[in-house]
């Protein structure tokens, strides 16, 4: 089944054919590019009186697609997700059995106007980089574009977009113990990945491919907004994740719990200003913050009374809006089974 490609970036082979790397760095960036946390700049607002717990996570997350079939071909043969449950116009994908994705179809979805708020990418995060070797491969194998390929100094990174144009990295994380520091401070980099050392590796590993392997999780988000310091007292301020490295000045902030060098990105290089995609456009329906225990859930609910940011109980967990009304559901304890 075709599974609808998108068109490679400009910079790269105009045709991707099986065994031929299209591209060997991040949306053309070939300067490197070094962040750091010296200067971070807090909120003046609602401030966490405690950080998010440190085993806070990202969960499952939605999207709406203009063609489940379509999407269900990409998302199973192109990535490697297992297909968990499947109805009249949705389906739960997963690895293994672990639930990630759901996806909803509204027959003739657009895809988000680029200037739109919402979503700039998620992330795949794969348990080793022979992982990550043998999903490159695979795409090759597939002949399937890649939009972008980094080496962040803490991870590596591969970049597509799924048939709706919905951003997607897949990525490994190195070890803790090899992320750089300098002055105490977290540093990563935008620089262009080896790609033809990780398809070495992964031709010497006699291991087929089988899909995503279990212990792959969604890693972390990446969200388009209008206003760095707004995401800055919404996403730090309110809900009470930790700012690693603050760009107001450059259009992006990261923030995490727990030192990961990223739970959340949020940018405006295109969105500044902007606003949410037209309704019944395809892209992101909401995705999860998941904390380990309903003690870790309570300051933040406690945050948000304050700040008086409304939000409702569902059966799942707790349903929110940051200020452009991207949906993120919060769950506590044992993650909630992924519904439609």
């Amino acid at each position: 089944m075709d599974v609808g490609r998108p068109s490679p970036i400009v910079g790269c082979d105009d045709k991707y054919k099986p065994g031929k790397v299209a591209c060997s760095e991040h949306n053309l960036k070939t300067r490197k590019i070094i962040m750091d946390t010296t200067n971070v700049n807090v909120p003046n607002t609602v401030r966490a009186d405690t950080p998010l717990h440190p085993n806070t996570a990202i969960g499952r997350l939605a999207l709406t697609v203009s063609d489940l079939a379509r999407s269900l071909a990409f998302y199973q043969q192109v990535l490697g997700f297992s297909l968990l449950q499947e109805a009249t116009g949705y389906a739960i994908l997963g690895a293994a059995t672990t639930p990630l994705l759901v996806l909803h179809e509204q027959q003739g979805a657009q895809p988000a106007p680029p200037n739109a708020t919402g979503l700039y990418h998620f992330a795949i995060l794969l348990p080793t980089r022979a992982d990550l070797a043998r999903a490159l491969l695979h795409l090759v194998e597939s002949g399937y574009p890649l939009s972008g390929a980094s080496d962040h100094l803490v991870s590596e990174a591969l970049y597509l977009s799924d048939p709706d144009s919905n951003g997607i990295e897949i990525y490994r994380d190195r070890p803790r113990d090899e992320w750089p520091q300098r002055n105490g401070q977290l540093q990563m980099a935008t620089d262009p990945l080896d790609l033809h050392a990780l398809l070495a590796e992964a031709q010497a590993d006699l291991r087929p491919w089988n899909g995503l392997p279990a212990g792959t999780r969604l890693g972390h988000m990446h969200l388009q907004v209008a206003d760095i310091p707004q995401a800055r007292d919404f996403y730090h301020g309110v809900l009470g994740f930790d700012v690693i490295f603050d760009w107001e000045r450059m259009g992006a902030l990261f923030v995490s719990a727990g030192g990961y060098h990223h739970h959340l990105g949020l940018n405006t290089w295109q969105s500044r200003g902007g606003r949410p995609a037209p309704e019944g456009s395809a892209g992101l329906r909401y995705f999860t913050v998941h904390l380990p225990d309903v003690d870790a859930l309570a300051p933040v609910l406690a945050r948000l009374n304050a700040a008086g940011v409304p939000y409702r109980e569902e059966e799942g967990g707790i349903v929110i809006e940051d200020p452009w009304h991207n949906s993120i559901l919060l769950t506590s304890g044992i993650a909630a089974p992924a519904e439609a």
